[in-house]
């Protein structure tokens, strides 16, 4: 019976993976790259975030809360990065993901109560303070 986690006696692959270009150094490389690009990528959605706050869509769209709609939209388009990557959601399993998408659907749930009461509050109640 062999010890599974004795050193490997093979001298190829002991050099291969002792001077970290083997399998695992590939591997690593191949992560590194796809780490500094998804950096890179949120760097610049941050800077346009930051543009986006010096244009008054309002105005532009002719409404009231375009500005808060589109900064949640780079927003949003940023945590899926992160969470795709980073978290390593993207290789999860189906059960993960119907956690995500069920507490995705509460949230909308919520901020749809949330908006619901602002069109419609309570009776008796003003957003105006005197």
């Amino acid at each position: 019976m062999a010890d599974s986690h004795a050193p490997s006696t093979d001298s190829a692959h002991a050099a291969a993976t002792h001077d970290g270009h083997g399998e695992h150094g590939s591997a690593h490389d191949m992560h590194l790259g796809l780490y500094l690009g998804i950096g890179i990528t949120l760097l610049v959605f941050t800077l346009i975030t930051v543009g986006l706050a010096y244009v008054d869509f309002d105005k532009m769209l002719g409404g009231h809360g375009w500005n808060i709609i589109i900064a949640l939209v780079v927003a949003s388009f940023k945590v899926c990065l992160v969470g795709a990557i980073f978290m390593h959601l993207k290789g999860e399993k189906k059960t993960i993901w119907r956690f995500l998408y069920f507490t995705a659907f509460f949230v909308a749930g919520l901020f749809l109560l949330t908006l619901l009461h602002y069109a419609d509050p309570i009776f008796g109640t003003s957003y105006n303070t005197h």
